[in-house]
């Protein structure tokens, strides 16, 4: 039988180990997907940047010629929305479980924005088709999801305020309160995925509508709020580490007596909490499955560059030097471990949706990003100043997978949320250690011995 294409962006090993569990859709969809991302995808990577404009105006009114014609092959070859699961939104997804897309997303991660954006599978817009096949009216998902479903438009999410520590969800001061059949819209956010892009139709605002409420989880609501409604204005791009990412960026917005009708509240009142965290499960796994294919991409730039006879030194190769060959092996064991730790998130989300997977999710949320930026970084050391100039990819998907374990709640929560988490087990820990010594006391006193280490 052949080998499926696969194995030569993860492993052997790790795709035996979850091959059972790929439907004969799912074979054929990563088949047909890697075939695109190698004709289509990879070589238009730096067309796409050259495409761009330089001029900081410019920039934030272009949409990439590449990029559109990429998402038009795309949709004719059913790529497309592959990261909605019809097993959680039967209306609207494809046949693939979160295990299976997990598979292409690492794929997806190789070709950073411009993969991702081809297929429709892109962030904000991911997570907030996610909250709007969910949670929305039928109106609203008429009116704002189908064009993000057909990749007619783009979305941001706007969640993170500059002037608090927003990491913490309760901390938000933008007010949404109602006004007769409006609502009323201020607040001061920043770091908006998204704002910036010319096709961005709606920004999905989350405030406080009851601040008085005795449940600080129910104090939150999310308001559909159109981008060009009156009151809405985009400050600046924020830079990450000098990086715009235009067009789509990452803005400073201001909110100032923006109205919408009431219709536009997502769920109901005091829902936010709620809606965030549905949200955010799922958007921090692919997050994770393609930072892991970013991470297998740098270990094969790696590779090339320690074993090219131009860039020898000392007539040695690189890979003759040092820790060279140590840091290939740590970097590809580590891959290898994240992989199956993502795996493991996506399998249990599909059978247990995020909530029942919040434990996995919390761990490959902080331990992927953090091993994605040590593999990115071997790889820019035996580049040397190459490694750090906008010559090679891996400058700016450092700085992506760097600002990766600050986006959706800091590395640190999530470390103190399975510290905590953990320590609930202490007690049943102590209990059952506690019923062994028992028994060995019992056997000491059977054998006429002392137990000792």
């Amino acid at each position: 039988m052949a080998t499926h294409p696969i194995v030569e962006y993860t492993s052997p090993s790790s795709w035996a180990l979850i091959e059972d569990k790929m439907s004969p859709f799912a074979k054929e969809t990563l088949a047909k997907l890697i075939k695109f991302m190698e004709d289509e995808v990879y070589p238009a990577v730096r067309i796409a940047h050259a495409q761009l404009p330089a001029d900081p105006e410019a920039r934030w009114k272009t949409i990439i010629p590449v990029t559109a014609d990429l998402k038009v092959k795309a949709k004719k070859l059913g790529l497309w929305n592959l990261f909605l699961s019809k097993a959680h939104y039967p209306q609207w997804g494809v046949p693939l479980t979160n295990l299976e897309y997990g598979v292409m997303a690492e794929v997806l991660g190789r070709g950073g924005q411009l993969a991702s954006e081809s297929v429709n599978c892109a962030a904000p817009d991911t997570g907030n088709m996610e909250v709007l096949a969910r949670y929305a009216s039928p109106e609203q998902q008429k009116k704002w999801l189908v064009p993000l479903l057909n990749g007619e438009t783009r979305s941001a999410f706007s969640m993170t305020e500059r002037f608090v520590a927003s990491s913490d969800a309760t901390n938000i001061r933008t007010t949404i309160r109602q006004e007769g059949n409006e609502i009323v819209i201020n607040g001061h956010k920043w770091y908006i995925s998204g704002a910036g892009d010319p096709r961005c139709a709606l920004h999905l605002v989350l405030g406080k509508s009851d601040p008085e409420n005795s449940d600080k989880y129910h104090q939150q609501s999310i308001v559909i709020v159109p981008a060009n409604a009156p009151g809405v204005k985009v400050i600046r791009p924020m830079r990450v580490f000098g990086y715009d990412d235009a067009p789509e960026g990452h803005c400073e917005v201001i909110y100032e007596n923006v109205r919408v009708p009431v219709g536009n509240l997502v769920y109901g009142w005091g829902k936010g909490f709620e809606i965030i965290q549905g949200r955010l499960g799922p958007g921090r796994i692919h997050h994770c499955m393609r930072s892991i294919g970013a991470a297998q991409y740098a270990l094969d730039l790696m590779l090339q560059r320690v074993t090219d006879p131009a860039k020898k030194t000392f007539g040695k190769y690189l890979y003759e030097h040092g820790t060279v060959v140590a840091d290939i092996a740590k970097s590809r064991a580590e891959i290898e471990s994240a992989r199956l730790l993502v795996y493991s998130a996506a399998l249990q989300i599909d059978k247990a949706k995020a909530k029942g997977a919040l434990k996995e999710i919390g761990i490959a949320k902080f331990v992927v990003p953090s091993m994605a930026c040590e593999v990115i970084d071997r790889a820019i050391q035996a580049y040397g100043a190459e490694g750090v100039s906008q010559d090679t990819p891996l400058a700016a998907m450092y700085a992506g997978l760097r600002t990766l374990r600050i986006a959706d709640g800091p590395d640190a929560v999530h470390v103190q949320q399975i510290g905590q988490r953990e320590l609930k087990r202490a007690a049943a820990v102590t209990k059952r250690h506690a019923e062994i010594k028992k028994k060995e006391k019992a056997l000491e006193g059977k054998y006429k011995v002392k137990a000792h280490l």
